[in-house]
């Protein structure tokens, strides 16, 4: 799908015909519309399609008539009625008459630029626009973050009784998650470091001062990431053993409860025999009184049992 966008007045509005200064927005697009912008503004059709691949590396490439960067961006992906997170990469390509982006991916990155709430944004100032949308990447990696660690929260409270994988599972899929973020974002930081060299950013000293804010919460995002990961890889081992102990708690109970259940089955079962030797068989009150002998046998052993050592 291709949208073209253009400010006029301080105001973003979407156009039907791109103008000079206007903003080509394509996701997810088609073999013509790539064709179609490739041969309007003399753009090599590989790097259109560059990245509409997921495994495309971050990275920048100057041209003769056009100045490519690619990042990747964090997305979310619903899986089992559950929010994941992985990244997909996002190019932005600055010609001489207008700016576009190509996603595989309706990314909501880009959702304030469209509605025009991004303080300062003018489709025209080509430059700004890169800095902001990384500026806005490097912030979305945060929140994500954030998610992430209060989801392992969670996890970690119900983890202290739980006895399934399924807990350790979806916290393997968070320790994924932070894996993807960290290689994306130290990916990103070799692209922020090679924009300082570049002509497009060097002639505007605000944009210098606003590439300086990028690069300083791409290493935040870096440390944050970084950290949530080494603390989700020791919480995996942890509750590993947690839930195995856990584990062992149930089996402790059946284990006893089997025990409990053999000591009338085995009383039960020798008065059954019919010998005429057997105590209190020929008494008036026997039948009571063996019931009254086993379950004092049962109440004692079911003690015994939950007190000694070999069962703790």
């Amino acid at each position: 799908m291709m949208r073209i966008f253009n400010t006029v007045d301080g105001q973003t509005e979407q156009i039907a015909t791109p103008v000079r200064g206007s903003w080509v927005s394509l996701v997810d697009p088609s073999d013509m519309e790539l064709s179609t912008v490739s041969q309007n503004y003399n753009i090599d059709l590989a790097d259109l399609r560059a990245p509409l691949d997921d495994e495309e590396r971050s990275r920048t490439d100057v041209e003769d008539t056009y100045t490519m960067v690619i990042v990747d961006i964090p997305t979310v992906e619903e899986r089992a009625e559950r929010n994941w997170y992985n990244t997909i990469p996002l190019s932005v390509v600055v010609t001489k008459d207008v700016i576009i982006t190509v996603c595989s991916q309706d990314t909501p990155l880009l959702h304030p630029f469209m509605d025009g709430t991004i303080r300062g944004f003018n489709t025209f100032m080509h430059t700004r626009f890169i800095l902001q949308v990384l500026y806005r990447n490097a912030a979305m990696y945060l929140r994500y973050l954030r998610i992430i660690d209060r989801e392992s929260d969670k996890l970690e409270n119900r983890m202290q009784n739980s006895t399934q994988n399924r807990e350790i599972l979806m916290l393997m899929e968070l320790t994924k998650s932070l894996l993807y973020f960290t290689t994306s974002l130290k990916s990103n930081e070799i692209v922020l470091e090679k924009l300082t060299t570049l002509d497009l950013i060097k002639p505007y000293e605000d944009d210098n001062d606003l590439l300086e804010d990028v690069i300083t919460e791409n290493k935040q995002a870096i440390e944050m990431a970084t950290i949530y990961q080494g603390v989700l890889q020791g919480m995996t081992d942890a509750f590993g053993s947690i839930v195995s102990n856990n584990m062992n708690g149930v089996m402790r109970i059946f284990t006893i409860i089997t025990i409990v259940l053999s000591i009338p089955t085995l009383i039960f079962s020798l008065y059954g025999m019919n010998f005429r030797w057997m105590p209190l068989l020929n008494q008036p009150w026997g039948f009571s009184d063996i019931l009254l002998l086993t379950l004092a046998i049962t109440v004692g052993t079911t003690w015994w049992l939950m007190h000694s050592k070999f069962f703790k």
